[in-house]
C-alpha cells in the first residue's frame, strides 16, 4: 500500500482490509458490524487519515455499510480474483499462526499481522526497515512491540540477527498447523 509513513497502524489495519475487498474499480463495501469486529468503530478520524493521505475517498461520512472508493492506481488493477483477497482479508483478521487476541490496541494487531507474514513453520525474520516501514512504527518502538508479544505469549522470544535484521520464535503454545506463508 502507498500510505506515508505517518499513518497509525490503526489506519493502516482499515486500509489493508479495504484493499484485500475492493471491486476491480476499486470501489468497496464493508458490511453491517464490520468495524465493530475489527474494534475500530466510531474511529471517524482514521477515514479521514486516509482522505488525507489521498487513498480513498469518502463520497459521505461512513455509515453502515460504509462505501468508499480507492484512488491508490494499484489497488484498481489488483491481479488476483476477488475469493483469494477475499480470504487473505479473512487471515488479516486472524492471522495464523500469530492470531492476537481480541481486544489488543491495532499497533499490537499490526504488529502480530506482520510477524505472522513473516513466519514459516514456528519462525520468523524480517529485516528492521522492513518491519518498521509495515508497521509505522520507529525502531524502539518496533522492540517495545515485540517484547510486548513476548510477555503476552505469543511470541517465545526475539533477537538482532545483525544490526539490519530480526528474528524471532512463536511460542509453543500458540501452535502452528501450517505455514503461514508459502515459500
Amino acid at each position: 500500500m502507498a500510505l506515508p509513513r505517518y499513518s497509525s497502524p490503526a489506519a493502516r489495519l482499515l486500509a489493508l482490509q479495504c484493499a484485500l475487498r475492493a471491486d476491480h474499480q476499486g470501489h468497496v463495501r464493508l458490511p453491517n458490524g464490520f468495524l465493530r469486529g475489527m474494534r475500530l468503530r466510531g474511529r471517524t478520524e482514521l477515514w479521514s487519515e486516509l482522505e488525507h493521505a489521498g487513498w480513498l475517498i469518502c463520497p459521505a461520512r461512513p455509515h453502515a455499510p460504509i462505501k468508499v472508493r480507492l484512488l491508490d492506481a494499484a489497488m484498481q488493477s489488483q491481479a488476483s480474483g476477488r475469493s483469494i483477497r477475499a480470504r487473505a482479508a479473512h487471515w488479516a483478521l486472524h492471522p495464523t499462526p500469530l492470531a492476537a487476541p481480541r481486544g489488543i490496541a491495532p499497533t499490537m494487531q499490526l504488529t502480530a499481522l506482520t510477524l505472522a507474514a513473516h513466519t514459516c513453520d514456528s519462525t520468523g525474520s524480517a529485516e528492521l526497515d522492513v518491519l518498521t516501514r509495515l508497521c509505522g512504527q520507529s525502531p524502539q518502538q518496533l522492540e517495545d512491540l515485540l517484547d510486548q508479544l513476548v510477555r503476552s505469549r505469543l511470541l517465545a522470544d526475539w533477537r538482532h540477527i545483525s544490526h539490519e535484521e530480526i528474528s524471532w520464535r512463536l511460542s509453543p503454545q500458540v501452535g502452528v498447523g501450517r505455514a503461514a506463508v508459502q515459500r
